[in-house]
């Protein structure tokens, strides 16, 4: 970011610029997150339901869905627009603290991590498995076993891509919880609450690694959903209730 010359540092034109830009670029952030996981929790209760690790049964499911395709569009796009709102805080925090500078700099490097994963996750997911279900569902009698089989190794292969993408986004949403809160003007239920959402997605990274789609993950999920749309929800109310006066100054 440019920085004004001492001669016009003191005009008041130019005396606001740097605090404007960055509760512009806070508005920008806390609506890209808000957005982005309303987009993913609304698009996902049209995926295709059953007992996730009952593979026979889902499996079954899966072939039936006539939406598959665009339901996992919808999710990868609710991602995308979550992560790259994580990301643009990096800007709208103006760090300059050591230790909250390097938190925010990890914590956005395993943000684009993270939306390498979940788009690879996608890949996996919504293509790769979808096409073994079909193949399994439509196979002779002969053929079902080792159609299954293919199935089933794309699914622990989803679990694996799945873990890891949890394990990334969750250390994303820690480190940013560290630099938010050593960020002044950020009210402090933010960071705290920004924090325990990463928890909850490392213990889904560590529940679907260790044992897939259980109960135990799906908790976790609609914590991290509560506590997500808690956190964005404060930090927009905060971005739009800024006024000019009080737009976040570089620390």
């Amino acid at each position: 970011m440019s920085r004004t010359s001492p001669a016009l540092s003191t005009t008041p034109a130019s005396e606001h610029t740097e605090p404007l830009a960055l509760r512009t670029s806070l508005r920008l952030s806390a609506t890209l997150l808000l957005s982005g996981q309303l987009l993913y929790i609304g698009v996902t209760q049209f995926h295709a339901g059953g007992d996730a690790n009952n593979h026979r049964a889902v499996f079954g499911e899966y072939a039936g869905s006539g939406s598959w395709t665009v339901v996992h569009l919808g999710q990868f796009a609710g991602m995308a627009v979550f992560l790259a709102g994580l990301f643009a805080l990096f800007s709208a925090l103006d760090l300059r603290a050591a230790t909250a500078r390097w938190a925010g700099r990890f914590g956005a490097a395993s943000a684009v991590a993270a939306l390498a994963l979940y788009g690879v996750l996608q890949a996996v997911d919504g293509v790769a498995l979808k096409q073994a279900v079909n193949a399994w569902v439509s196979a002779p009698s002969a053929e079902k076993t080792a159609r299954f089989a293919s199935a089933e190794a794309i699914r622990w292969l989803e679990w694996g891509v799945r873990s890891y993408h949890d394990f990334a986004l969750g250390l994303a949403l820690l480190l940013f919880a560290v630099a938010a809160a050593r960020t002044a003007w950020v009210p402090r239920p933010i960071p705290h609450l920004m924090g325990l959402s990463g928890l909850a997605y490392l213990v889904q990274g560590w529940v679907v690694g260790t044992g897939g789609f259980s109960q135990t993950e799906t908790i976790a999920i609609v914590l991290a959903f509560v506590l997500d749309v808690a956190w964005t929800i404060w930090l927009v109310v905060t971005a739009w209730r800024m006024p000019d006066s009080e737009a976040p100054s570089p620390s």
